[in-house]
């Protein structure tokens, strides 16, 4: 048996993942354990949960092997400052001092952290490296059901590498083409994101999720003015317009002057139409830089099969766009795209490439990505009584239809249920499930549960087998990574005067049957439920789909705005008592806040910082 423990880290999203004799058994996200959204430091805590999961002491792994190489990393910054001295003093003032005294030598760094976790862990030579887009594809193509397969990995930057295709045939992993620091898709989108006062490396989902509330007015700018792309989709960026390479911003002064506006002041600043515009105009770019590398990279290589990975590849509008254009047959993206995904993918590239090892199955892997902490009974019991929680227990059937029943009648449900997601989207394991029917569940999902801007968009969970009915789609999405339009017989048309609105305005009207789920564009990210992948949410659909006729219901995460997903028992409660939520499921009990001893509620509204 060959055990190999992935890290990542000290960047954003740290996190860790296990596989045994090349099977992907256990991962998770610093944040999660930490209550720290995004959280960057080194995952003790992941790590612990995945030792003790799975009784193994650190001593016990065969290899860590960390996402990427901190020697190139560093000199690509060495040499950026150089290129752009003196401008960049104060940012390497500042950097310096930290990559001397921790990041550049690493490896010892990492073996006195490890340490902590055993006291016979001694072997230092037991530590390896992958590189940071090498991780991010064998994280793509190595979990994915496809022997062959073109992978495109984009986002903010690795060592150099912010953009590459490489090819995967069965267990070889290729990487044939680059873009280099600092043209960078990923920190395009940044740019913008930072520009319309959302927090990067957090808020660029916010930017996706604003762009169709704005018209792209700005495209063309961007594309005359920012960036050159060139007809297979590589692309160079006008570098005087940013400060990302060696500043402490993202843009300049001449970025917000070729736009007319300064960057957005979240805390003074209301968003407006300004912003609405800006952010589908980004979004446009960047759909038509993934559409050109993509269909370039098919027409070159004539492989079927895509997968992604890196932040950008979390852009599920885009993604829903290469599904839309059939430029490949199918298409997979690792749930985990962005950095924490990258601890998987260097376990996995060390097993294949550098054990080389063959791959025996072609099927996805990811297990529905339930791979993070799961309670026993007795474990919930302990906790609820320590909480003083009020509850009952119920069996699966009574349980399924109890839920069912509430949540036909508008109640919203906070559902706990296996093992945790591993990457950032909430699949059924620990969500917020609600009625997609109910005009006025979007704002109050927003607003009172969330507590975070009313223009967010909620995606729906669909029975597999009745998504031809709902959605243009008919693809798996059991990642919820594609967006797609409802269907057109479920569409309520607008009315000319309801046409004419603009921005936010939209958003009162009701656009759908399920309007709960669907976007001002007619659009909705899609998860499909398949039985066995999770037979208990899979039931629970299928229940309210018996009560209403839907086979839907919303999902969002079970946190509120600027919190990790919850992750035990006390952080479900707490959520679940700090905000309006109506009843939270917990395996087979159930509790109704009404019950509970109203002492407990809690102001959860500021207890986290915004993102």
């Amino acid at each position: 048996m060959t055990s190999i423990l992935g890290i990542s880290a000290f960047y954003h999203d740290s996190a860790a993942a296990l596989i045994v004799d090349g099977k992907i058994v256990s991962a998770a996200q610093e944040e999660r354990f930490s209550r720290v959204k995004h959280d960057a430091r080194y995952p003790k805590n992941a790590i612990n949960f995945i030792l003790e999961s799975n009784s193994l002491r650190l001593n016990d792994i065969d290899f860590i092997v960390f996402f990427e190489k901190p020697f190139l990393k560093f000199e690509r910054l060495l040499e950026t400052y150089l290129a752009f001295a003196p401008r960049g003093f104060k940012s390497f003032s500042l950097s310096m001092p930290i990559w001397l005294r921790e990041k550049l030598f690493q490896k010892k760094f990492l073996f006195d952290k490890l340490k902590q976790h055993d006291e016979n862990f001694k072997n230092i030579n037991k530590i390896k490296f992958s590189e940071h887009h090498y991780s991010h594809a064998a994280s793509a193509f190595f979990p994915s059901p496809f022997e062959e397969a073109i992978i495109l990995t984009l986002d903010g930057v690795g060592e150099w590498a912010t953009s590459t295709i490489a090819i995967g045939k069965k267990s070889d992993l290729k990487i044939i083409k680059e873009i280099h620091f600092p043209h960078s898709l990923g920190l395009l989108y940044s740019a913008f994101t930072y520009y319309t006062g959302f927090k990067v490396n957090s808020g660029e989902y916010k930017v996706m999720g604003l762009a169709p509330y704005g018209k792209p007015i700005y495209k063309d700018l961007i594309l005359e003015k920012l960036i050159d792309i060139k007809d297979d989709g590589s692309f160079k960026l006008d570098m005087s317009f940013f400060n990302y390479a060696t500043g402490l911003t993202m843009t300049n002064k001449k970025f917000s002057n070729l736009f007319g506006q300064p960057v957005r002041d979240p805390k003074k600043d209301k968003l407006t139409q300004f912003h609405m515009d800006i952010a589908a105009s980004v979004q446009a770019v960047t759909e038509e830089i993934v559409i050109r590398l993509t269909k370039s990279a098919a027409k070159e290589y004539n492989i079927n099969n895509l997968c992604l990975a890196g932040g950008v590849a979390l852009n599920c509008v885009a993604n829903g766009k290469i599904i839309k254009e059939k430029i490949f047959e199918n298409v997979w993206v690792q749930p985990a795209a962005g950095d924490a995904g990258g601890s998987l993918g260097a376990a996995l590239a060390f097993w294949h490439k550098e054990l080389k090892k063959p791959r025996d199955e072609f099927k996805d892997q990811m297990k529905g990505s339930y791979l993070g902490p799961k309670f026993s009974e007795s474990e919930i019991l302990k906790s609820f009584n320590h909480l003083k929680a009020k509850f009952l227990k119920l069996d699966s059937k009574q349980l399924i239809e109890t839920t069912a029943k509430e949540l036909s009648e508008s109640k919203t449900v906070g559902w706990f249920q296996g093992p945790m997601e591993f990457g950032p989207r909430a699949l059924g394991g620990r969500s917020v499930l609600a009625d997609p029917r109910s005009e006025r569940m979007q704002k109050e999902l927003n607003l009172k549960i969330k507590f975070r801007e009313s223009f967010r968009p909620f995606a729906p969970s669909v029975l597999r087998e009745d998504l031809d009915e709902w959605f243009e789609f008919d693809k798996d999405s059991p990642y919820m990574l594609f967006v797609s339009d409802v269907k057109k017989d479920k569409q309520i048309e607008m009315k000319e005067n309801e046409k004419r609105l603009f921005g936010i305005d939209k958003l009162n009207i009701k656009r759908s049957v399920i309007p709960a789920i669907t976007h001002v564009d007619y659009s909705a990210r899609i998860q499909t439920v398949h039985k066995d992948t999770n037979p208990k949410y899979y039931e629970l659909i299928n229940q309210f789909k018996k009560i209403t006729g839907c086979p839907i219901l919303v999902n969002t995460s079970f946190n509120v705005r600027g919190e990790p997903i919850v992750c035990s028992i006390e952080d479900a409660f707490n959520c679940f008592m700090g905000t309006n939520l109506d009843i939270l499921v917990v395996e087979n009990f159930i509790l109704y806040k009404k019950d509970q001893d109203q002492s407990l509620i809690q102001d959860y509204k500021n207890k986290f910082e915004l993102d």
